[in-house]
């Protein structure tokens, strides 16, 4: 496999992935384990920011400095199922500005759909933390990554629960640059293009849909 994978491992993160993938976990609970799970790949792929600053500060002790975020990175939401990971993550970089892709995958022409696209302003340059809790065919995700990239962002990370072997092997094929951070990688995928043993329709077990 081509391409830079992280897959995170911890016993509390596989104990939470497994109540997201058992069919009977309702949405309520559904939702409060994708966020806390989110706020942990947001942990991850902050693991390794290089762009702070130092500045002076007060203790209720004593005059002292202390480093922050500067440049964070802009939290974009693959819409509908990254809402379900959004706010998770701004929680964890509240300083960041958010952006939504509204793209799906139209089987009747056999080709990804954009329905909607807003970014902050002056994004080219930054740092993208890209959400979608499930990459599957990869489709949705590659046409996210070409549009940001029209923009001229800088690097590109996905954070996402799952995401199968042959998506991620399409997603790097094609931007070999991109950084993807996840739970598991599922070996296979069903006809109708859900990862297996999967969790079934992220967006619809987060919304009661169908």
């Amino acid at each position: 496999m081509t391409g830079k994978v992280t897959v995170i491992k911890h016993p509390l993160l596989k104990h939470k992935l497994g109540h997201l993938r058992d069919k009977h976990t309702n949405s309520n609970d559904f939702r409060e384990i994708t966020k806390e799970i989110s706020k942990i790949l947001a942990y991850e792929a902050m693991r390794e920011w290089d762009q702070m600053e130092t500045v002076s500060i007060e203790t209720p002790i004593a005059k002292t400095t202390t480093e922050r975020i500067k440049n964070p990175p802009v939290v974009v939401s693959v819409l509908r199922a990254g809402n379900g990971m959004l706010d998770a993550v701004l929680s964890m970089i509240p300083i960041s500005s958010a952006g939504f892709i509204g793209i799906y995958r139209d089987k009747f022409i056999n080709n990804t759909v954009e329905y909607y696209f807003k970014m902050p302003e002056n994004i080219k340059g930054k740092e993208i933390l890209l959400c979608d809790p499930l990459l599957a065919t990869a489709d949705t995700i590659i046409a996210a990554v070409d549009r940001l990239k029209q923009y001229e962002v800088g690097k590109i990370k996905v954070l996402c629960m799952i995401a199968s072997k042959s998506g991620l092997e399409r997603l790097h094929y094609f931007h070999p640059d991109v950084e993807v951070l996840t739970l598991n990688v599922e070996e296979e995928m069903n006809e109708s293009g859900y990862l297996v043993p999967g969790l079934g329709d992220a967006g619809d077990r987060l919304f009661q849909t169908k």
